[in-house]
């Protein structure tokens, strides 16, 4: 927009890293709350409940398969043993166990696959709903959300964080589900084989779970720097890419650096330290369990010598051990994934839980005319509570008319015409459409009825053809030429190589500013709204192509009520209003002609902008008459005015700053 820099009365925003703001040191803050960010994380689950459990049932299936196979197998061990002490194998009986074996392992691999296969259903369905929800809530998220949230951090929630989730949702439920019942499964065993074994066994579960405990509470604040420096690395990359051609021109390659190294730093430094002490969960974990393994080889080994427990209890049991302590490593490695994962949802549901604009209107009114008429009724409006930028603001704008809004940087030109899109709601008053108040209005319905060109042009990925299109769904292949030539992008867009169908990257980068531009004027050309808002639409454009361009819009704005900011005010001379703005109010407003017999603060605006060059650069020696192509004598005339002086009043210039009056 024309009022970019029109900051002093727009809300407080976060600073910007990047190669010219400064970064983003603030520290990091701990979860606000972990054990509710991983119920509601586990309650995204609650749609595929019926699916979940299937997949406990499976698992549970292949569980209690593969913990009966020891058990059976060590009854192997004890014939082979018995039958080299009695001094011969039954072999017909070793076979038939080790068929058995053979058939409870592959009916374990067998049901744990499905459950896999399902499980892996289960996550992805959740995660395309999550990012559904993220997509629709960004569509009621009001402007001021993205005027106060770096660009950079959004996109990082919506795809780094989200991913996240994803990875953790898909490890850990498979590996927990699995762990758990494995656990519960072969402590069975356990306690059926020798329940004095068992519960030297059992010892390893409170000694893993107070080091879990410990170790989680310490590296659950460095997974949520972790996340958060992500999405401020992205934010300032992302600055740094888009101004690269700032960078260059500014010579500040050296501090883009410098600041790219400190926020890599940041979320080094983050990422080592939570995965450094969450990874001391896995060896600790293990460490225990070696010592559990110990004392049972050692009492097992006790107990066969007494003849108290044969030679296959005892391998079954060790082989328990073994698995034992696998689950429960696992259980405690998974809590640095759900760590992390736990800290990327809480950036989604802080994204999700933020207020969204205000509901439409229900029942929704819709003017019964479509000419045009805008009408200001006593409008206030301000960002800040105690900073007023407008204020009892009354206008009526018939329906084809132009009207210009002018005035220095931060008076609120943008801002009026965001008010008409209802991209900020008012404080107080209203704004009627055709005797409609637009916030009686869906704001579907009112900005289908509202067309608009801004500054910064936006294009996406795609041909030029379906950016021109993109103003009115189903528009026809005449229509989009018709507004192509209108807009002057014929003109230029036979040169490129696939003339209306070149596809555009995401940057439109294959296409000049001023090109850009036309194609998003051509665009508003083609939805033939009631009410056209231009923001600095041609300041892309070169001044021939703006003179015709501004005859295109002539002919775009009848019947039609307009709206021009601009700041050069030689490209609104001929608009039927011109509303002089300061501070939130409108201090004048008349045509072109009025405004400067009227001295005021027009006068100064329009006399500035043409007196400044002449303080500075003296006129040429013999002018030459526009007109004839001769030397014009009649310029040393000082009551003459010399092509760029400021018009006396009542008189006007032509876009060559000659005088026309």
């Amino acid at each position: 927009m024309s009022e970019r820099t029109e900051t002093k009365n727009r809300p407080p925003q976060r600073q910007h890293g990047g190669p010219m703001g400064p970064g983003m040191g603030a520290p990091t803050e701990k979860a606000s709350n972990f054990k509710e960010s991983g119920k509601r994380l586990a309650g995204l689950l609650r749609p595929e409940m019926a699916f979940v459990v299937v997949v406990v049932i499976l698992g549970a299936g292949s569980v209690a398969l593969s913990v009966v196979g020891p058990k059976i197998l060590g009854n192997a061990t004890t014939v082979i043993f018995e039958g080299f002490l009695a001094g011969g194998v039954d072999f017909p009986k070793l076979h038939g166990i080790l068929l058995w074996v053979v058939i409870i392992y592959i009916g374990s691999a067998i049901l744990g696959l499905l459950q896999g296969f399902i499980l892996n259903g289960v996550t992805q369905r959740t995660v395309f709903r999550l990012r559904e929800s993220v997509e629709e809530k960004i569509h009621h998220l009001p402007l001021s959300y993205f005027d106060r949230h770096q660009r950079g951090d959004l996109l990082s929630r919506v795809t780094n964080d989200i991913d996240n989730i994803s990875q953790t949702l898909q490890q850990t439920l498979s590996q927990l589900f699995i762990s758990v019942l494995t656990v519960i499964g072969i402590l069975g065993m356990m306690f059926s084989i020798s329940w004095e074994l068992a519960l030297v066994a059992l010892v390893s579960i409170p000694l893993t779970a107070v080091i879990v405990a410990q170790i989680a509470k310490r590296s659950q604040p460095k997974f949520v720097a972790q996340w958060k420096h992500t999405g401020d690395l992205n934010s300032q990359i992302e600055e740094g890419y888009t101004g690269h051609a700032l960078v260059k021109v500014f010579g500040r390659g050296r501090e883009s650096r410098a600041e790219f190294a400190r926020k890599n730093e940041e979320l080094y430094e983050a990422s080592f330290g939570a995965q450094f002490i969450s990874g001391i969960i896995m060896p600790s974990a293990m460490f225990i369990g070696n010592l559990v393994y110990v004392a049972i080889a050692v009492i097992g080994g006790l107990r066969v010598a007494s003849g108290t427990m044969t030679l296959g209890d005892v391998q079954a049991f060790i082989q328990y051990s073994r698995q034992f302590q696998q689950p429960i490593s696992q259980l405690g490695s998974m809590a640095n994934l759900l760590q992390s994962g736990v800290a990327s949802a809480e950036r989604v549901f802080e994204l999700l839980d933020a207020d969204e604009q205000g509901a439409d209107a229900d029942p929704a009114e819709t003017p019964d005319d479509d000419h045009g008429r805008l009408v200001f009724e006593d409008v206030s409006f301000r960002y800040v509570d105690d900073k007023p930028l407008i204020d009892d603001l009354d206008l009526t704008v018939e329906p084809g008319r132009t009207v210009a809004i002018v005035g220095p940087t931060g008076a609120g030109k943008t801002t009026l015409v965001n008010l008409i899109m209802r991209f900020y709601e008012l404080k107080g008053g209203r704004i009627t459409l055709d005797g409609t108040d637009i916030a009686q209005m869906t704001r579907q319905d009112l900005r289908s009825r509202t067309g608009m060109v801004l500054q910064d042009t936006w294009l996406f990925g795609g041909t030029i053809r379906d950016n021109i299109a993109y103003g009115r769904p189903g528009a026809t292949d005449e229509e989009i030429l018709d507004a192509a030539k209108a807009a002057y992008v014929d003109r230029f867009v036979h040169s490129l190589p696939d003339g209306y169908d070149t596809v555009l990257d995401d940057d439109a980068t294959n296409l000049s500013a001023g090109e850009r531009q036309l194609v998003t004027i051509a665009r508003a050309f083609v939805a033939r709204p009631q009410v056209l808002i231009l923001d600095e639409a041609t300041s892309s454009v070169d001044t021939r192509t703006e003179l015709l361009v501004q005859r295109a819009m002539a002919e775009l704005r009848k019947d039609r009520t307009a709206f021009v900011i601009a700041h050069r005010l030689s490209t609104i001379r001929d608009a039927d209003l011109i509303l002089v703005m300061e501070n939130g109010s409108i201090v004048e407003q008349g045509d072109h002609h009025e405004l400067l017999a009227a001295k005021g603060a027009y006068a100064r605006l329009y006399e500035a902008q043409f007196a400044a060059p002449l303080e500075e650069v003296e006129p040429p020696i013999d002018p030459v008459d526009p007109a004839t192509g001769e030397l014009a004598t009649v310029f040393d005339d000082p009551s003459v005015p010399h092509p760029g002086a400021p018009p006396h009043r009542g008189e006007e210039l032509d876009d060559a700053g000659v005088d026309r009056g």
